[in-house]
This record gives structure tokens, sequence and C-alpha cells, in this order.
């Protein structure tokens, strides 16, 4: 019982114990809230990245896509695990906005086309709920310009035509504008050759805009939407037999993502087999079957590679508590070499001693983690009323919401983050204890209590 009352009154009653305490406090304060911010910040990039492909992909990086694709949807369909199949049609296009008064809209620039269907594509990505004008649910087909429906329609990101405020929101007008947009494609053969020659080598058409999109994502400032019929066209991909960039599918609820991945590529392998005496088969050699993660890699692997980074960063501060710990307790034992002789002189054992001073770094861990989640818990409540109020008085902003797709800053307490932060702030104490404890322990009652040293 002794090693338990010596241990919190050492607490109590010694300053520098306080300093320690403080120590771990702030360790785990500053950890608990970068952590929190970055995986919250990562976990939306990587359900942003999802939604914008689906589960699965079959692929093919080459701008003449690849044929026979409604025979293999109609394979898909068949299957359990499948919920919903879109064809894709990607590739790049010249776009203007045709000069009209009034307007106050106007950019010339390259573009990702994105060709779609927005029934079925809508089931398989978030593309339904990115619209700002068709609500969700709604009959209306997308791609209708609500003031005219017999013009073809396009959509563009919204980060094309609106600027965000200093809050990071879009300022929308109440209606769609009236805008039109001439699309240049250059169509492609199934060999990669122009499909058109001379004068004449480019697509075009003009589209009027019918919506706008806002994935949260670089699309929105790049990429432009159109009809899945206009777009074969324009990209050459029309002819016999039709030719898709890719086909994005969405499993049932329970499908475990490796094993959807591996029974459509199960069933793309029997595909390509059974296709490998029709025109065009070559192409289907250059497809792949891709998790989401696997296709967006580019973007989930830097995402990833900077939360795996932090994390090394931050396991520096733990190390860094540890010996703000070890400096402590060797000062608490070269001045507690009395109180260590008497209670050996009086029978306590090495074990015992060590134990003292390893209950003693426990209550520094225990306290002072719960300080720093307390005070951390508290100023991720309220974290964007103080950035907010940081911009109101001084114009700071931890990211610029004009130039960055970022809203509120995340702040969703995950205990996952939370007890790990925990138990490794415990942890580094009772390391930085270890070796003054052990000193503490091998200390002779003989030598700290004699006459000269008391």
């Amino acid at each position: 019982m002794y090693k338990f009352v010596l241990a919190f009154r050492y607490l109590l009653k010694r300053r520098i114990s306080y300093f320690s305490v403080f120590a771990v406090a702030l360790c785990v304060f500053v950890v608990f809230i970068v952590m929190t911010v970055l995986n919250g910040l990562t976990a939306d990039f990587k359900k942003k990245t999802h939604l914008w492909s689906g589960d699965c992909v079959v692929t093919t990086k080459s701008l003449v896509g690849f044929s026979y694709y409604r025979e293999f949807i109609n394979i898909l369909q068949k299957e359990n695990e499948i919920e919903a199949v879109s064809p894709v049609i990607k590739s790049y296009a010249i776009v203007k906005s045709v000069d009209e008064p009034n307007i106050g809209f106007y950019f010339d620039r390259t573009l990702e086309v994105i060709g779609i269907e927005p029934v079925t594509h809508g089931k398989v990505t978030g593309f339904s709920k990115w619209l700002k004008y068709t609500k969700t649910g709604e009959t209306q087909n997308p791609f209708e310009p609500p003031y005219d429906i017999n013009m073809p329609g396009c959509i563009t990101g919204i980060g094309l035509l609106f600027e965000r405020d200093t809050n990071g929101n879009y300022i929308l007008p109440e209606k769609i504008p009236q805008i039109k947009m001439d699309v240049s494609c250059f169509p492609l053969t199934a060999k990669g050759a122009l499909a058109k020659a001379g004068a004449g080598v480019v697509s075009s058409k003009i589209f009027t805009l019918s919506d706008i999109a806002h994935t949260g994502m670089s699309a929105d400032w790049k990429t432009i939407y159109l009809p899945f019929e206009q777009t074969q066209i324009l990209c050459g991909m029309a002819g016999e037999p039709k030719r898709v960039n890719a086909l994005f599918i969405k499993f049932r609820k329970g499908v475990p993502l490796n094993a959807g991945c591996s029974k459509i590529q199960s069933l793309w392998n029997k595909f390509v087999e059974d296709k490998k005496d029709l025109r065009q088969t070559g192409l289907l050699k250059n497809v792949k079957v891709q998790s989401w993660k696997m296709y967006n890699r580019d973007m989930v692997a830097v995402a990833e590679t900077q939360q795996a980074l932090m994390i090394i960063v931050f396991a520096m501060i733990g190390i860094i508590a540890v010996f703000i710990v070890f400096a402590v307790f060797y000062m608490v034992v070269n001045h507690k070499s009395k109180d260590i002789g008497i209670l050996k002189s009086i029978g306590a054992s090495n074990n015992n001693l060590m134990l003292l001073f390893l209950i003693f770094a426990f209550l520094i861990g225990v306290l002072g983690s719960s300080i720093g989640s307390i005070g951390g818990w508290q100023f991720l409540v309220h974290i964007n009323q103080i950035e907010d109020w940081l911009f109101e008085h001084f114009e700071f902003q931890l990211w610029d919401r004009e130039l960055y797709a970022i809203g509120d800053i995340p702040n969703s307490i995950d205990f996952r983050v939370l007890i790990p932060i925990i138990l490794s702030a415990v942890l580094a104490c009772l390391l930085g204890a270890l070796l003054p404890s052990r000193q503490a322990a091998k200390l002779k009652p003989v030598e700290t209590l004699q006459v000269s040293k008391l």
C-alpha cells in the first residue's frame, strides 16, 4: 500500500511533477488534434474518391477504349454480387463558351470529357448527389436544359463557372445560367488513328448548360459531363462495334471488395477468351479490372503517404516525451535518495522500489493524457468557431477556402485515434521512468543514509 501512497504524494507535492504532467498533456493535446484533423481529411477524400468511381472499375488507359461492353454488362447484371453497372467514356476536348449578350460567362480551355448515362451512373456513383439544380429523386433528365429541353445539354464542374467565397461556399444563381458551349473532340479509330482527315479532323457540337456538378474534388475545375451517345459520336466510338473507356461497377451491400473484384476479373478473363476470334478483340487485352483504390491510386496513395509521414513525425513527439519524463525522474531519484534509503532500511525490496516509481510514472501518464485529451476534445468541438473568429478579427484561415476544396475543418472524435494516443503517452512515461527507477533500486541504504549526506 505504501507504494501507492508515496506515488500520489510525490505527484501532488513535487512541483517538478507538474512540469512532466504538463509536458505529457501538451504532447497528447497536439497529437490528438492534428491526427483527428488529418484522419478526417483523409477519410473524407477517400469517401469522395470512392463515390467518384463506384466499387470496381473495368478500364483501359487507351483513349481508343474497348468493344463489346454491352455484352459484358449483360453478363455482370446476372450476377448476384452486382447492384449496378455504368458505361463511361473518357476523353479530352476543347471547350469554348459561345458568346451571347448579357451572359457574363466566358472560357476557352481543354477539359476532360466524361460521357455517362445519368440514371445508371447515379446508381453506381454519387453523381445524382452532386447535381445542384436537379434534385435527387426527380424524373427530369439532368441533360435537358430547363429552358429548352430539345437542346442537347451538358453539365460542368462547379469550379469552371463559379468562384468560392472566403468561407468556401459557391454562390449560385437561383436558375441555371443559359450558357452554350462548343465542344470539340478528336475522334479516333479502333487502331488509334484520327477518324477524320484534312480540315474536318475535329468533331464539334454545341451543348447548352443544363446543370452544375459539385464533387468536392479536382474534377470540379476540369470536367464536363455529356450525354453518353453524344460523347460516343464525338469521340469516334459510335461505329460497330461500339466502344467505351470504362465500366464503373457497384457491388451489393455486404460483398467484400477484394472478393467482388476477383469475381469480375474471372468473368472478364472468360469473356475475353470467348471473344478472341471477333474483330477488335486486341483492345480487350489492354483492359484491367481494378478496385476503386487501385483505379484512383495516384490520388489515394498521396493522401495515405502524407498520413503515414505525419504519424511518423508525431511519433517523434512521443520520443521527446520519453526524454522529458526521464529527466524529471532522474532529478526526483537524486532528490529522494534519503527516502529510498529509509525504505530499503526497513525492508523494501528492489522490485517494490522500481514499482513505486513506475506507479508514479503511470499516474503522470494517466493524468497528463487525460488533461490533454479533454483539452483537445474541447478544442476540436469548437475548432471551426475558433477559425471563424480568427478570420473575422485577423483574416487568418488554416486553409484558404478560395483555393482548397475544403469546407469545415474535420473535428469528428474517433476513439480509434484517441485511445492509441493515450496508451502511447502512458507507455512513454513508463519507458522514461524505467532507467531512473532501476537506478533508485540499486541505491544502497548505507551510502544514502550517511550523516555526511543527510
